[in-house]
């Protein structure tokens, strides 16, 4: 596989991580009652441990370069050292925190089905599958979005970043603007780490482990798309409003 055919593969496949719900969910279509049940998933799934396991890709990694990239991500992630001045993980809870959410939730989450089963593969895919995969899958697949084209591409469409007012926590549920704390973070460090986890894996990537790293992403796609259905229902979400919501 030549590194130009493995670059366009793994832009396919983090072009591909798109969900029927979201329109749903940034439409306000979840009840306020059942939205707890999201962040409640994804902070189980990988945002309270996501430094663990961009550590997982750093440890088993023998690249020098590769690993000070890591471990800047690392430490932004774990500390807030660089930019956000606190944790990621504990900046997410400011969500649950402004929306005046029972924070204890948060401290023993049960899972649903379809997220135990995405975060036993993610644990499969970092710990199992050597640092290439476990480097992918947390710096691209889950970090990335369907807009990362336009990070190592200048002529593709950016990732938009429209008015914190329009975030749709703060638009549909009135969270106070103060507590988009993660949000803010992500977006000032959003450039400089995708640009970064594009130039791990396309640079220091080798051929015979290119079609490893891709079957890894692909596997991570298909285990979320299961989860994100599994947390679609249980917020009471339905097929049938997508077009209720585009209107």
């Amino acid at each position: 596989m030549t590194g130009e055919t493995f670059r366009e593969e793994m832009l396919r496949v983090i072009e591909a991580k798109e969900h029927w719900a979201w329109p749903l969910f940034n439409n306000g279509f979840v009840a306020p009652e059942r939205l707890h049940i999201h962040l409640e998933q994804e902070y189980a799934t990988y945002v309270r441990d996501f430094a663990v396991l961009v550590g997982r890709a750093y440890i088993q990694c023998p690249v020098d370069a590769v690993r000070a990239e890591l471990a800047e991500n690392l430490f932004e992630e774990e500390t807030g050292g660089l930019v956000a001045g606190r944790p990621h993980a504990e900046l997410f809870l400011d969500y649950p925190r402004g929306l005046l959410m029972d924070l204890s939730r948060f401290e023993s989450i049960e899972l649903l089905s379809q997220s135990r089963a995405y975060r036993e593969t993610l644990d499969e895919l970092t710990l199992e599958c050597g640092w290439e995969v476990a480097a992918a899958v947390t710096t691209i697949f889950l970090e990335g979005t369907k807009w990362d084209r336009g990070e190592i591409d200048k002529d593709s469409p950016k990732r938009p970043a429209p008015p914190l007012e329009e975030h749709p926590l703060v638009k549909h549920y009135g969270l106070p603007l103060d507590r988009l704390t993660l949000t803010k973070a992500h977006r000032a460090v959003e450039g400089s780490h995708r640009s970064a986890a594009w130039h791990i894996i396309l640079d220091h990537v080798g051929a015979d482990a290119r079609m490893r790293v891709l079957n890894g992403m692909h596997e991570a796609l298909e285990a979320w798309l299961v989860y994100r259905d599994g947390v679609a229902v249980a917020c009471g979400l339905e097929r049938e409003k997508i077009e209720q919501a585009s209107a």
